[in-house]
């Protein structure tokens, strides 16, 4: 599932559209995890004169809608020449000036809708701060992790806490500051807390330098692959052994999810807060 960097990337490789009039909209399947808008076709005419990210969602700006894009588990957007040959899971396409996006998603779970006060209040009210904002930091993260017997990688994954820390990026930040992914989230101490915000910061930014995770099929709008996963020290390496201490890396599922650890580097212990 393309996560916050990859977001990022995909966004800002959709600036080349920025000022540009939609000439024509063609939907070729409705049918994503909500159906495509109806009355898409309202933005013919219009120019695109924004775009932004909040959390993994793309917010689309025209000269009078807005639109809520987001990837979903295989999505991707992809910059075309009108005669390029259309792809099985091309399910949208927006003709503008100079370039045709086509939205491409094979699992359907991504979703095109407009950002308007229903979706507002449904998909971006209740999320939580921005990872890489000074909204946060240290002190936020004790208060949300206070008393929380959940894992810390579950709770880091929680959009309530905080926004686009997916899997991959969890991992990797968790290994890196020493931290068992399963550990109870309340049994912090503010210096662990402390470490894993830089941590986390350090690694998304990293992350969106090198244009993401290219894992399976990922791609920016221009086609350009990331090429974060060259750096990945735990993510996907269950079996390998450990960077740092040469024990063969373990594999456990959290929240139905692979989360690869280090059982030296990455005890499991109770914690005492002072």
């Amino acid at each position: 599932m393309p996560e916050l960097p990859e977001v990022e990337t995909t966004k800002t490789s959709l600036f080349p559209l920025l000022n540009q009039k939609v000439l024509s909209v063609e939907v070729r399947n409705p049918s994503l995890r909500w159906p495509i808008p109806e009355d898409i076709q309202k933005l013919v005419g219009q120019r695109l004169t924004g775009l932004n990210r909040r959390s993994k969602y793309i917010l689309a700006e025209f000269e009078q809608d807005q639109m809520l894009w987001h990837l979903g588990m295989s999505g991707s957007f992809r910059l075309t020449e009108p005669n390029d040959e259309l792809r099985k899971h091309d399910h949208l396409i927006i003709q503008f000036e100079d370039q045709q996006l086509r939205y491409h998603d094979p699992r359907r779970f991504g979703c095109i809708l407009w950002l308007n006060p229903e979706t507002q209040g449904k998909l971006i009210d209740t999320l939580g701060p921005e990872p890489l904002s000074t909204d946060f930091h240290a002190e936020y993260l004790a208060s949300k992790l206070k008393n929380k017997s959940v894992g810390i990688k579950i709770a880091l994954m929680d959009n309530h806490v905080v926004v686009g820390v997916g899997n991959i990026y969890a991992t990797e930040s968790l290994f890196n500051v020493g931290i068992h992914p399963a550990q109870p989230a309340g049994d912090l101490i503010m210096q662990q807390i402390e470490k894993l915000v830089v941590e986390i910061k350090r690694i998304l930014k990293s992350a969106i330098d090198l244009g993401g995770s290219t894992l399976r099929d990922y791609s920016n709008a221009m086609g350009e692959n990331g090429y974060f996963q060259q750096t990945l020290l735990a993510y996907g390496r269950a079996g390998e052994m450990c960077v740092n201490c040469e024990t063969p890396l373990e594999n456990l599922k959290l929240g139905q999810r692979a989360s690869v650890f280090c059982p030296q580097c990455q005890p499991l212990k109770k914690l005492r807060k002072p």
